[in-house]
């Protein structure tokens, strides 16, 4: 899916007019009916619904929620501010409520006087994409004021006081608990400063023209089904081990074979032909009990210190591997005579951050797992993740490298400068051994002769899957990395439902 600026959004809606042909008001109509649906869908044990009404589009489309929410049977009140010059089509719809006896149409002043109770659900359409600098006066008061209620909180399209593009610094942003964003995503939405504002994003289908949006370009996509379906390749019945590659993972040293066993488990469980761990051999019996399906090839005593693998093989490096002084002399002496991509994460990316030199030896086409702080040792601090982001996406065309940047809705940023969003998972993956299983993921999926950028897609869209499956048995707090790799049967299950012909 591809993720659109705030001016790109509003050029689809015009070309959505001028070539559907619809009316400006008939479009905003359909957006509110949208947002309506899912109201009346998520929202039965509520029946009263405070509408914040701003005056241009976004408060036109609140207008017209709050007379289709009157007319389904539900208590409706109005705030605004009756004196603005509102947009024409906001104008409209803001007639059609004042017509309707069953509405209170209130000031925005009486907010403070009104009784929220507790099945009173608070919407929010008083500014959209087009806002452009911070809040204050009395709107920043009324947000700050709605931000204190308890009640349950929608935004329209966007939170209020939220730049569509950019970071909101010490912005007063609405806080919603759920965000009905009409057919994109917005890239706000995405980045921790940002998208803690939004709640739960639901994108709504507003039938914007499918000429627009398929022929204008974008270099930032969220990963949904759709990408996915047109990756991933179910298993051939008439194929061998061979068919499906041979994984090395290369980590573990002493204390630290947990970090190895978790990669290794989840290479195996994601398919690939032909697994190995290449580790201390004070891992050995460790490795043979808890992965007997997997080879061990033995690099050292207590860590590492031999990387002598397989040049048809995919090699994923770094979990638990440490930074010993002798496994970092022959990590670096190995990545000097090696060219084929690596996966390569954890102490790797510790080790290969002692000198920027070090950056160059990385083979062309790798791909690179740092979570933020991991970002920052390789490639300097940063601001706020949106400049972490567009450092990436140089550092990336840069080094011809696939950088998997991990956060909340990790990000995969390719050689060419394109962004992938990630929207699966959740924060039981903020735990120790979550990165070692996506190494052992990315690492089969390469080895299966998936490019390194379906690798990186599939695999980060993957690993968040079997998060949540894993989060619905045993919660996001209680939820260990093994947990997840045990729900990995599932994910295939549902993948393989994706791409199946039905009858």
């Amino acid at each position: 899916m591809k993720i659109f600026t705030a001016e790109q959004i509003r050029d689809s809606d015009q070309y959505t007019i001028l070539h559907e042909p619809v009316s400006s008001i008939q479009l905003m109509e359909r957006a509110a009916q949208a947002c309506v649906d899912w109201i009346s869908e998520h929202c039965k044990n509520h029946r009263n619904f405070a509408v914040f009404c701003g005056r241009g589009n976004n408060g036109g489309d609140g207008f017209a929620i709050a007379k289709m929410l009157y007319l389904k049977g539900f208590d409706v009140d109005v705030f605004t501010d009756p004196k603005a010059k509102f947009s024409t089509d906001a104008n409209v719809n803001f007639k059609d409520v004042k017509e309707i006896s069953g509405i209170s149409i209130k000031d925005f002043k009486e907010a403070k006087l009104y009784r929220f109770d507790s099945r009173t659900v608070i919407i929010d359409a008083l500014l959209g994409t087009g806002l452009s600098r911070k809040l204050e006066g009395e709107l920043k008061d009324l947000i700050d004021f709605l931000n204190s209620k308890n009640n349950a909180k929608i935004s329209v399209d966007i939170p209020s006081g939220l730049f569509a593009d950019e970071i909101s610094e010490d912005s007063t942003v609405f806080k919603a608990d759920y965000t009905l964003s009409f057919q994109f995503w917005k890239k706000s939405f995405l980045h921790p400063e940002t998208g803690k504002y939004t709640g739960k994003v639901e994108i709504l289908n507003i039938n914007l023209h499918e000429e627009y949006i398929s022929e204008t370009e974008t270099n930032n996509f969220v990963i949904n089904d759709k990408v996915i379906k047109n990756i991933f390749k179910p298993r051939r019945d008439f194929s061998h081990k061979g068919t499906y590659g041979k994984a090395i993972l290369a980590g573990g040293s002493y204390g630290k074979i947990g970090a190895a066993v978790l990669s290794t488990k989840s290479a195996l469980k994601t398919g690939a032909g032909l697994t190995f761990t290449l580790a201390p051999k004070c891992g050995y019996e460790i490795l043979q009990t808890s992965c007997p399906e997997a080879m061990f090839l033995e690099g050292g005593t207590d860590y590492i210190d031999n990387f002598d693998v397989d040049e048809n093989a995919v090699c994923g490096i770094g979990p638990g591997l440490g930074t010993n002084a002798q496994t970092v002399k022959s990590f670096l002496q190995f990545l000097k005579k090696y060219s084929k991509p690596l996966v390569l994460d954890a102490d790797a990316l510790n080790i290969i951050s002692q000198d920027q030199k070090n950056l160059k030896l990385i083979p062309k086409k790798s791909i690179i797992t740092p979570h933020p702080k991991e970002f920052e040792r390789l490639f300097g601090k940063t601001g706020d993740s949106f400049e972490r982001l567009e450092l990436a996406r140089k550092k990336a065309h840069e080094l011809e490298i696939y950088i998997v940047l991990k956060d909340h809705h990790t990000q995969v940023i390719t050689p060419e400068g394109n962004v992938f969003y990630n929207i699966t998972g959740n924060s039981g993956l903020a735990k120790g051994g979550s990165g070692d299983i996506l190494t052992g993921i990315l690492t089969s999926f390469l080895a299966q002769n998936y490019s390194e950028e379906e690798t990186a897609v599939l695999g980060v869209w993957f690993h968040g899957k079997a998060a949540e499956f894993a989060s619905e048995k045993y919660s996001k707090e209680s939820m260990l990395p093994t947990d997840v790799i045990n729900e990995f049967g599932k994910v295939f299950e549902e993948l393989n439902s994706m791409v199946v012909k039905k009858l």
